[in-house]
């Protein structure tokens, strides 16, 4: 089994990016400077914080790097104060062997109670006196970062303290001199005593911020404009990993009254310097996959180093000569189990165009693992019942389903048991002399065709293969969470809002199905079937329908694959509109 969390080993090539990030933080000239290293769910963002960081250690120059896990903070009462915090620490640890160094860093960290109480007083208190946010807290938080100049503009926020001063006396003992009680002045001397911290530690600070698009969205804006209040400070650096469309998406439920122009250029401001996930090709998916099996085979750290250095090279050489080969990559390393390792590898590399051009897998790194793991847990399974099934049939057909779906995968299996194990249809791809548009495909399986014929060439062959077996273990496990293992987060929020939807038009579920990613689609399309087929009653049209229609207006194998569903159902009249609909879209 793989572990889900993010690697320090390159295995995609991410070094380029992580090599480019340390290139912006190590120009002087550039510091202050804030890097948003932005990419899809699971698309490597985490694992290129981690190979920057190593990077930077690396360095000549010395350098004190945070690492601040939003989500981990999610629970937290000030999540603004919980970075403060983490950067605090970090510093009063760096000074500890510094008598007069520690007494600064300590200085400084005391300073965090005061940012959280004005923090509380803006955050929770500002809402319960009717003072608006984006009056509010933008007025006081435009001050942290202290204006375009880096000057404090104490009239910006006179509106904002007037109105922390109201909550404060509806809320008596939480500040108990209002009079020495100035948001200004305090976030002037917090400033001035972190410059005047880093002058003397005389090393650039790295802030590392990941997975803010775990967070709710309060919590991961919150976020971010607590790092406001370091901008424009000397020898500082922020590299801040996020879906970028999940964090726009989030501005207006913590700014509100936000216009669809503050919610554009909101990370914009924020953010000097983006820096995209580049998404894994064919190439990148076969080398990717190549690591992961000779980990998983149990080759030593340094034959794992030797190959991975082979496949990066040759990744980078990719414009400009062939890849190397299997051969080539395993010459001259006595690897136990060799030839075994070899086989596993060839599997690989005809395993990679399926998973790195599906459009329900698209390459993403953390989907193929999460499948190759699926593998695992249903071979183990397998193992323990006595059934002799080998990794690549039930390989085979993981990838059937994450890439069709359930619809079609739940036909297969009917074919299966129907047909004693041996279904025609398979038997008809796998001929070479049977031309493809004359195979009679089931109506589900026409989702992607393309994926269908390459799917049928995918050792090993299944046409003298009994599959009934296989098709019991998978069909076991799907009800365990098979699709929704593979799932993003994002994703699976996405099937709870659109289970809500009872009116026809939703803008809310439109922008959150646009901000998802397409690979998802499927996966959450089946969740919404899934749930259906829990309703016994359909005299009534059911909530959440409207929302699936949404959902398959945006994909045309969505759109085939409810159509697919609703055609099994009793017919009733609210349906027959429906139908219409998606037949239309089809």
């Amino acid at each position: 089994m793989w572990s889900d969390k993010e690697s320090k080993i390159d295995f995609l090539n991410f070094n380029e990016t992580a090599e480019s990030i340390k290139d912006l933080i190590t120009e002087k000239e550039l510091m202050p400077i804030s890097i948003g290293v932005f990419g899809d769910w699971g698309a490597g963002k985490s694992t290129i914080l981690e190979l920057t960081k190593a990077s930077l250690e690396s360095d000549e120059q010395e350098y004190i790097q945070v690492h601040f896990d939003a989500w981990t903070f999610q629970g937290y009462d000030d999540a603004k104060a919980a970075l403060l915090e983490t950067i605090a620490s970090t510093l009063v640890k760096k000074a500890a062997d510094d008598k007069n160094l520690s007494a600064k860093a300590k200085e400084f960290a005391g300073r965090i109670d005061k940012i959280r109480l004005m923090g509380l007083l803006m955050d929770g208190g500002a809402a319960l006196a009717g003072i608006p946010t984006m009056g509010g807290i933008q007025k006081i938080m435009g001050l942290f970062s202290g204006g375009d100049d880096g000057e404090l503009d104490v009239d910006d926020v006179k509106g904002a303290v007037d109105g922390a001063k109201d909550v404060a006396k509806k809320n008596k003992g939480l500040i108990k001199d209002n009079k020495s009680f100035s948001p200004p002045k305090e976030i002037k001397e917090f400033r001035k005593a972190y410059s005047d911290l880093l002058k003397e530690f005389d090393k650039p600070l790295i802030v590392y911020v990941d997975n803010l698009d775990r967070c709710s969205p309060f919590n991961a804006i919150s976020t971010l404009e607590a790092i406001r209040l370091f901008l424009f400070l000397p020898n500082t650096a922020f590299v801040i990993a996020a879906d970028e469309d999940m964090i726009r998406l989030a501005v207006p439920e913590y700014h509100k009254g936000a216009s669809q122009r503050h919610q554009t250029d909101y990370l914009d401001k924020l953010i000097q310097i983006p820096v995209h996930v580049p998404r894994p090709g064919v190439l990148e998916i076969r080398a990717y996959l190549m690591m992961l099996t000779a980990q998983d085979h149990g080759v030593t750290d340094a034959q794992l180093e030797t190959i991975r250095c082979a496949l990066e090279e040759s990744l980078r050489l990719s414009w400009k000569q062939p890849q190397i080969t299997v051969d080539e990559l395993l010459q001259d390393h006595e690897i136990e189990k060799h030839s075994e390792l070899r086989s596993k590898f060839v599997v690989a590399e005809q395993l990679a165009p399926l998973l790195a051009e599906s459009t329900n897998i698209n390459g993403n790194p953390r989907i193929v693992k999460r499948l190759l793991n699926q593998v695992k847990m249903r071979k183990k399974t397998a193992h323990r019942r006595g059934m002799q099934l080998d990794e690549k049939t039930i390989t085979k057909l993981v990838i059937f389903e994450r890439c069709l779906g359930t619809q079609a995968t739940n036909k297969l299996y009917e074919l299966i048991d129907k047909e004693n194990g041996y279904p025609k249809v398979l038997a008809d791809l796998e001929n070479s002399e049977v031309e493809f548009d004359e195979i009679n495909l089931p109506e589900e399986w026409k989702l992607d065709l393309a994926f269908i014929d390459k799917w049928s060439k995918l050792p090993p062959m299944f046409t003298e293969m009994d599959l009934t077996a296989a098709a019991y273990l998978s069909r076991e496990s799907i009800p365990m969470g098979a699709v929704n293992s593979v799932m993003s987060g994002a994703a699976q929020k996405l099937v709870e809002e659109l289970m809500k939807q009872k009116v026809r038009v939703s803008g809310v579920n439109s922008t959150a199905i646009t901000t998802t990613p397409k690979e998802e689609y499927m996966s959450v399309m089946d969740g919404l079937i899934e749930n259906f087929k829990l309703i016994g009653d359909w005299t009534e049209r059911p909530t959440g329908i409207y929302g699936a229609v949404l959902l398959a207006k945006q994909d045309d194998k969505c759109s085939l694959s409810l159509l697919t569903f609703l055609k099994s159902l009793p017919r009733q009249r609210w349906l027959n509109p429906i139908l219409k609909e998606l037949e239309g879209t089809k």
